[in-house]
Formats: C-alpha cells, structure tokens, sequence
C-alpha cells in the first residue's frame, strides 16, 4: 500500500510522516553543507544553524581546499573517480560472467582437489623461500601457479571425499567477505612490496588499486548478479542456442541487456564500495595515487580535527555520488518499467 491509495486523515498523517522522516534524513547532509562554510569560532563556540542568522558564512574552508593548501585535492578527485569507476566496471563485468557461469553450468569442485591445492601451494612457497633461497614474491607465483594446475588436473578424476557443487562456490565467494579488511589490505602491501623488488612496481600504481578493488568487490558482485541472472527466462537462450549461435553471444547479446537493470544497480553499489574504500587507498597508495578519504582523513592539524576542512571535502566526496546514483537510478527505473526482452 503507498499513500495515494490513502484518504483523507489517514493520508495526510502519512504524508506528515514521510515529510519529518525526509527532514531527519537531509539533516546530517544540511549539517555538513553550513559546516563547510563556518569559520573556526562558529564551528568550536557551539551548534549553529541558519546561515546570516547564527553565522556568518565564509568560503575559506573552500578556497584552501580548491587552492592545494589542504592536499592535492584535484590529484585525488581524478585518482578516485579514475579507480573507483573502472574497477567497479570491471568488477561488474567479470562477476557477472562468473554468476552467469554458476546460473547456466553445474561445476563440481572435489574438496580433496582443493586440499591439494593449498598443501602444495604452501609448501612450494615455503621451500622456494626457505630452502631454495628464491625471492618471496617469485616463489609465491611459481608456487600457487603449479598448485592450481595441480588441483585442476587432479579435479578431473575421481578422488574420494566431499564434492562441491555451485552452492558451496557461491558461498566462498560470499565468505572471502568475512575476512577483516586489515589483514588483506596488510597482506597486498607485503605482495605489492615483493612485486616492487622483481621490477614490477605495483604500490602508489592505477594497476595495483585497481586490481586489489575489483578482488575486493567481486564478491558481492557474484552474489547479487546471481540472484539477477537466475530470474531471467531460460527460453531466450535455449531459442538462440538452436540458432547454434555461441554461448559468448549469447551472454554480451542476449544475457547482458535483459539483466541491464541488475548490472546497474551492482555497479551503482560496487562504485559505492570503491568510492569510498579507505583502508586499501591508504596502505597501497602515498602520493601520485591518493583517493579523497585518504584527503578527507588527514584535513586536520595540531589543533585536532578541522571540521570545517573535513567538512568540505567530505561534500566534495558526496556529491558525485548522489549525482550518479540518481542518474542511474532512472535508467535502472526505465529498464524495470520497458522491459529489456524485445
């Protein structure tokens, strides 16, 4: 039921509701937009509110932060519009591959395949490492290169023990969620570090950040393109599969544009993710690469935290998103509304 199935009193209660809910949502957005443009006693010398009534409002805040006085703010808008859009993309991509891959085709992943992959990977790198004295970041690849071919091969015949289906990959996928940011984040430093000695410079890189986001999202993106993909007719593909047209036609041709409305909105929360991912920016980045929460952390001095700073580039930060969830918010409205099967 919605409102406008409502009459008289019952109607204009409702509408009453919604107005006040609406106001408690937009403060903390209003309460950081005149923060922006208070003076250091207005913000330390008790709450304000109206602009011209309470305080008198001022630009400085904005002026230091557009000037470069409070970091390299254009570096780091483009550093994180740059990141955030083409890992999101590619991110959206490949887990909606992988979704259609989990939907469309049973796999069966034998778990003593999976044993032997990490038994073998581990012990590889740590005689590589160890014993055979090669460099941490070489014996780690050679290592976990052999042991995946390894488990594959091996995949192929029946060994006894447990067999995983889609389900039990699905939720690996979800699990790798479950590990604390801290240790992975940690752990890629060291992988990137290694990398670094080897001539491949991966930190404070487009390439490094980029791939440790689209690892970080795809995840959720396997997940929710799954649900999206599964919803779609089955009867579509059969009907172009007797067409004997192939099945990477089929997905980019026929998979793609019916789940437009999924795909937007897995983009829209992925962009999110990685607009505003902190913990990864700030341990793989320093300078050349720095996203804005690196710059909104560090607009603070001596003194403490400069809220009016922080307040500003916090905005900076948020509008672009409203800006793009709202545009593709009407497109994946539109795509609900039309109807992607023509």
């Amino acid at each position: 039921m919605s409102v406008r199935d409502l009459s008289g009193n019952r109607r204009w209660l409702a509408f009453g509701a919604l107005c006040l809910w609406f106001l408690f949502t937009i403060f903390p957005l209003y309460w950081v937009a005149i923060t922006s443009f208070k003076a250091p006693p207005d913000v330390v010398g008790g709450p304000t509110y109206l602009p011209f009534v309470d305080f008198q409002p001022t630009i400085k805040a904005w002026t230091d932060l557009l000037s470069g006085l409070r970091g390299e703010f254009y570096s780091n808008f483009w550093s994180s519009a740059i990141v955030a859009v083409s890992s999101a993309m590619f991110a959206t991509l490949l887990g909606a591959m992988a979704a259609y891959a989990l939907v469309r085709f049973p796999f069966k992943v034998r778990l003593l395949s999976g044993v032997l992959f990490f038994v073998v990977a581990m012990g590889g790198f740590l005689l590589g490492r160890d014993v055979l004295g090669i460099a941490p970041a070489s014996a780690s690849i050679i290592a976990f290169t052999g042991a995946l071919a390894l488990s594959v091969f091996a995949n192929r015949f029946p060994l006894p023990g447990k067999v995983l289906g889609n389900d039990d990959i699905v939720f690996w996928f979800v699990s790798q969620r479950l590990f604390p940011p801290i240790v992975v984040a940690f752990a890629l430093f060291l992988l990137y570090t290694e990398m670094g000695k080897l001539g491949f410079k991966m930190t404070d890189t487009y390439l490094g950040l980029t791939l440790a986001y689209v690892a970080f999202s795809l995840p959720i993106v396997v997940w929710l393109m799954r649900d999206f993909i599964s919803a779609l007719p089955l009867e579509v593909e059969e009907a172009a599969m007797v067409d004997n047209v192939p099945h990477w036609r089929i997905f980019f041709g026929i998979v793609l544009p019916m789940s437009r409305p999924g795909l937007i909105a897995t983009f829209v929360i992925t962009l999110a993710f990685t607009w505003n991912e902190f913990l990864f920016a700030l341990f793989l980045t320093n300078s050349e690469w720095q996203t804005l929460p690196v710059l909104i952390a560090g607009q603070n001095s001596q003194r403490g935290d400069e809220w009016w700073a922080i307040s500003a580039a916090a905005l900076v930060a948020i509008v672009p998103m409203i800006i793009v969830a709202g545009l593709l918010g009407r497109l994946m409205r539109s795509g609900l509304l039309s109807g992607a099967v023509k």
